[in-house]
């Protein structure tokens, strides 16, 4: 198949996933070209199949916002017409989908499928705004397929945005090859003083993910455990984090990581994975966590639950109930076989439900069905 993927170049779980996909599809033989305004994070093109091409928004005077969904779906015609696409799947309803919906239009009668897969703030965030509402609607509507990364966010679709579509779940997914070839390194270990256990947090530092609760959980878990918190990442909430932790006197207990493209690398060693978050459509990050080993703590809420299995690999609470994440935490880091017993049971969980080999099978049907007619 000669498929185009558009998506978002930062990173956030919907471009990561995208970027994976591209790879992993342009492994198994399919010729692949990626559309977005910046190469994404990890796409690393060492794969004749694989082509990156980049979205440019002119900036005229007699715009105050340079209108890139038009330069999107005129990037997605021109990459379609010269390559002779078969589909392009788009990762994010806005304004991804409404983009592609209006290049398969432009390329008429040359035919070209869409494919779009819902990932969370499209819907439940951007996607709900009255601003957005109906192109959001209309663009889901229009696709020849719909996709969402959990059941979760199926629902949330069908009843934030009234959509009709037949929603297939496919879930986010891990390479397992990568995580195995750190196996054995020391990772978070590298931070570790004097037998400290590592407590690890990765995010875009949005206020969604509440990092602030990850720091006032690791503060109850350090005044009964030795430990360092290591938060990997960037965003709006991190000067504010910052500012916390040495008002409150814990910048030598606390280090500030940023982005890392092989996230792995970090992940292996760690001791727990805390994410807070306040809503989470599937939660890419604590996937990653569960494939490297590491449990859990994370909260009750969106496609979480479909990831993390309380009492198994982790344990799930309340948002905002800071100081039960902290004893469930303190009574992981307290019993080593017990902790080694969840993160074994993660990784089984990881690769049985979510490997790059089954869910990119499933996208493959998926795109079979769609040229079917």
């Amino acid at each position: 198949m000669r498929i185009g993927i558009s998506c978002y170049p930062t990173w956030g779980g919907s471009g990561i996933v995208a970027t994976e996909l591209a790879m992993a599809l342009a492994a198994g033989g399919d010729e692949v070209h990626v559309v977005s305004y910046a190469q994404p994070s990890r796409l690393e093109l060492v794969d004749p199949n694989l082509s990156y091409h980049e979205v440019v928004v002119p900036h005229y005077p007699l715009f105050d916002y340079p209108p890139y969904s038009l330069a999107l779906a005129t990037k997605l015609v021109e990459v379609a017409r010269h390559n002779r696409l078969d589909l392009v799947h788009v990762h994010y309803a806005v304004p991804n989908a409404v983009s592609a919906v209006l290049a398969r239009q432009i390329l008429a009668p040359q035919p070209l499928k869409v494919v779009t897969t819902l990932h969370g703030t499209d819907i439940t965030l951007v996607g709900n705004d009255p601003n957005y509402l109906e192109t959001t609607r209309w663009g889901i509507s229009q696709s020849d397929a719909v996709t969402a990364v959990s059941e979760a966010l199926r629902k949330s679709t069908i009843e934030r945005i009234g959509v009709e579509n037949r929603i297939d779940v496919v879930p986010n997914f891990i390479d397992p090859r990568r995580f195995e070839r750190v196996r054995g390194n020391q990772g978070a270990q590298r931070w570790a003083r004097d037998g400290e256990r590592i407590l690890l947090h990765i995010s875009n530092f949005r206020p969604v993910k509440r990092v602030l609760d990850v720091v006032r959980v690791f503060e109850r878990v350090r005044e009964r455990i030795p430990c360092r918190l290591l938060l990997v990442g960037d965003g709006p909430e991190r000067a504010q984090i910052e500012r916390y932790c040495r008002e409150c006197d814990t910048c030598d207990a606390i280090t500030f990581v940023g982005n890392l493209p092989v996230v792995e690398e970090i992940l292996v060693g760690a001791d727990l994975f805390l994410l807070p978050s306040e809503t989470e459509s599937f939660g890419l990050a604590a996937l990653e966590a569960l494939s490297c080993e590491v449990p859990v703590i994370a909260t009750r809420v969106g496609g979480l639950p479909e990831v993390v299995v309380d009492g198994e690999n982790g344990f799930l609470r309340d948002v905002g109930d800071v100081e039960a994440m902290a004893e469930a935490a303190i009574s992981l880091l307290e019993n080593e076989e017990r902790r080694r017993e969840f993160g074994e049971s993660g990784r089984r969980r990881a690769l049985e439900l979510f490997s790059e080999a089954k869910v990119v099978a499933s996208y493959r049907e998926i795109y079979q069905r769609v040229l079917a007619g």
